[in-house]
């Protein structure tokens, strides 16, 4: 490629994936810094581009929205070299979410790597207010922040509190990370997978007790009382809709997940329980603050969720194998540069 061009990591249509080039950024808009991209973290909306199965995209589109870097050069209260890590929603800072103190709920939000191109190649500009400084961190942690702030956020809706007795369905990266930040709330936390395998990893390398593989045996660990708080990381409708019986009276159903069908449930259990049905959606800046503030005071392991780290080409020939086997996989980091 030339001098001019950059390999950016590109979801061509759905099933295929090249290295593409694309303009070197020639030009910074006012109030927006240019960041070397150093690492970034492959999930879940990654592989469903992949796929095909996101509804919200168009073709071709340059993926990458866990992203850490170093600033490319000083300006907008940054010094070059500075290790930042990107908030990849790019909000309006206008309507009424944005002026409530909810711009992740954003009426006309942006996600990098999604309504635009991402952060899988080696320069990006972002506005200045997305970038987060990375101090005490490593690159690859500093990359995983995003994905863990989905689960912090999560919990913070949720009101969890120490001695809280809470269920988390679905084991995927979500899930562990919602399950960590419950965890560190002093909630004693039960994990429900269909996967022996998942629930074994995550009792392996968390040291979550071994939890379940079916709904009522979950109840029934309770007494058939029920959680104080449950958290659905499953993406599945009807997973969703098991879980209801599983919220004990007075308790919370959080759903982290999002389903593009309708959910049902019933109305007199909702409301013999009294129950609060909450979602969450994306993260704010104090939950990038709270993970990062556990991986400096080394209550969140990184070791134990990078699964792989790969170079940009390795990807090329490894990701079609890696979206059929991700359930085997908590956190792909791809390495752009040092």
């Amino acid at each position: 490629m030339s001098t001019n061009t950059m390999r950016a990591g590109t979801v061509v249509e759905p099933g295929i994936f090249a290295i593409e080039p694309r303009p070197v950024v020639s030009e910074v808009p006012e109030g927006w810094v240019l960041v070397d991209i150093c690492t970034v973290g492959l999930c879940g909306t990654d592989y469903h581009i992949l796929e095909g199965k996101h509804p919200f995209l168009n073709y071709p589109r340059v993926i990458g929205h866990e992203l850490s870097g170093h600033v490319a050069r000083d300006g907008e209260g940054w010094s070059a070299g500075d290790l930042v890590l990107v908030n990849p929603y790019l909000t309006c800072g206008e309507c009424r979410a944005c002026k409530r103190g909810k711009p992740n709920c954003c009426y006309n939000i942006e996600v990098l790597g999604v309504h635009r191109d991402g952060g899988l190649i080696p320069q990006l500009a972002v506005p200045a207010g997305n970038l987060y400084a990375a101090d005490g961190l490593s690159a690859i942690q500093a990359a995983m922040v995003e994905f863990l702030a989905i689960g912090a956020h999560a919990v913070q809706r949720s009101g969890v509190s120490e001695g809280d007795n809470v269920l988390v369905t679905g084991v995927g990266p979500i899930g562990i990370g919602t399950a960590l930040f419950a965890r560190l709330k002093g909630a004693t936390v039960t994990l429900l997978d269909l996967s022996p395998e998942r629930l074994a990893m995550a009792s392996d390398k968390f040291g979550f007790d071994m939890g379940h593989t079916g709904i009522e045996a979950a109840i029934k660990a309770t007494g058939d009382e029920g959680y104080d708080v449950l958290f659905d990381a499953t993406g599945h409708a009807g997973a969703i809709e098991a879980g209801f019986p599983a919220v004990a009276h007075g308790g919370s159903y959080v759903l982290v997940s999002v389903v593009k069908d309708n959910i049902t449930f019933s109305d007199p259990e909702f409301h013999k329980r009294e129950m609060r049905l909450i979602g969450s959606r994306n993260a704010l800046k104090s939950d990038f603050d709270w993970v990062m503030s556990a991986f400096r005071d080394n209550l969140i392991d990184a070791d134990a969720l990078c699964s792989t780290v790969l170079t940009l080409d390795e990807l090329a020939v490894q990701f079609n194998g890696l979206a059929e086997e991700r359930a085997d996989l908590i956190k792909v980091i791809v390495q752009l540069q040092e």
